[in-house]
């Protein structure tokens, strides 16, 4: 996702430093080029070549050791202005406190001051540092003047101290990395609402009726649109997924919390994409008490009824000009132009039965995949779609459920013009 751009990473002296090398690792495996430049202090917990190895650029560690002859493009100047962004991590309270003071003493606040892209700042300090009334001072004024803060973690610190004040993982680095910088912001003023995952719709209090769905490619069409830029907001059923860094999430349980969820937030949206694979049926009632089973029962018989149709009930609040046509004055909104995306799971006549829901639906697409194609479907992390819209019907290739929710994106721009 990161081809292309140039990250630089400004390591500064916590004990945390060590944890740079894997994010340049996972950065430079992202396509990035990756450059670094290190305070002296840093030096003392991981070496400058450990950097230099992992990302084939020369270290910087001071401002007057830069070795160039070259003095239109100095490192200080050309290394910050260069960047499509830059990561300062972990960040200790004296490089906040000169960076939000405009103090430039060392390589890597140099570097960072002529900096005119998004600047990330990961602050890793004991806990009672990081709670110092000056500190947070200096962390509330970088964010005023546009500075993204990466909150700490919580846990054991190296000072033998409990509390906030830990360098988060590394993926949650590389994460916060790929938000700011990976994809141009071409979403950015519209709102994207996306549902996610299984329900569960419950028998008793122990036991409920769900499906196989793990979340992943409503979660990874929620990750790119913020990427993108947009406002998203994702309605989740119960999943293990992690949400992604920028997207507003609802949990919700039963198919019933999901149309409530979906319908409340359906009105302010541009782009709706509903990848939930949320029941058809319910229990008709659900036992107060767990059902106990006796020893002369053959089986057990559970009514079910009908669920409410997200699809089509989001389908029908708008006309066939895209602006929402529905009875209720309180809920209307004019001229509300709304692309609607839908997802079909079929075993069989994937294509015929896909088509039949983008009219019924009146949907602008479906999403249409089969459980019977290798790398397609619940659980993993590949997806093999065909986009069907009124006019056309584009097939896919085996793609990672990142670069599919991309694809869709893209055709949506399309149907939105």
């Amino acid at each position: 996702m990161l081809k292309g751009k140039n990250i630089l990473l400004g390591v500064t002296g916590g004990i945390a430093a060590y944890k740079m090398a894997d994010v340049a690792s996972l950065l430079v495996k992202q396509g990035a080029d990756v450059h670094v430049v290190m305070t002296e202090n840093a030096t003392k917990f991981i070496p400058a070549e450990t950097f230099q190895v992992l990302t084939k650029n020369k270290v910087y560690v001071d401002v007057f050791d830069e070795n160039t002859d070259d003095y239109v493009n100095v490192p200080h100047i050309s290394l910050g202005t260069s960047a499509d962004c830059v990561l300062i991590a972990p960040a200790t309270a004296d490089v906040i406190g000169k960076i939000a003071n405009g103090i430039a003493d060392d390589m890597v606040t140099t570097t960072v001051l002529p900096a005119r892209c998004p600047i990330l700042i990961a602050p890793s300090m004991n806990v009672y540092m990081l709670e110092n009334p000056i500190v947070q001072d200096n962390i509330a004024k970088l964010k005023k003047f546009g500075y993204t803060i990466i909150e700490p973690a919580s846990g054991h610190l190296a000072c033998g101290y409990d509390g906030k004040g830990k360098l988060p993982q590394p993926e949650v680095l590389v994460e916060n990395v790929l938000y700011a910088a990976a994809k141009e912001k071409d979403l950015a003023g519209k709102k994207v609402l996306v549902d996610a995952g299984p329900t569960q719709e419950a028998i008793d209090p122990v036991r409920y009726i769900t499906n196989h769905s793990s979340g992943k490619m409503g979660y990874a069409v929620a990750r790119v649109a913020a990427m993108r830029g947009a406002e998203v907001t994702l309605v989740s059923g119960p999943t293990n997924l992690s949400t992604p860094i920028g997207v507003k999430r609802i949990d919700v349980v039963s198919a019933e919390d999901m149309y409530n969820a979906m319908v409340d937030e359906a009105l302010d949206s541009d782009i709706i994409v509903m990848s939930a694979a949320v029941a058809d049926f319910t229990p008709e009632t659900v036992a107060d008490n767990k059902i106990k089973k006796s020893g002369d029962d053959e089986g057990m018989v559970i009514p079910l009824v009908r669920t409410k149709d997200i699809l089509k009930t989001l389908g029908t609040m708008k006309d066939s000009s895209g602006t929402f046509d529905i009875t209720d004055d309180s809920l209307k909104m004019e001229d509300k132009k709304q692309i609607i995306v839908g997802f079909s799971m079929e075993t069989e006549n994937l294509l015929e039965n896909s088509r039949k829901k983008l009219d019924s639906k009146n949907a602008d697409m479906i999403c249409a995949n089969s459980l019977t194609t290798e790398g397609a479907g619940y659980q993993v992390d590949t997806n093999i779609v065909t986009m069907i819209t009124k006019n056309e019907m584009i097939q896919l290739p085996l793609l990672s459920k990142d670069e599919v929710a991309d694809r869709i994106l893209d055709k949506v721009k399309q149907l939105m013009v």
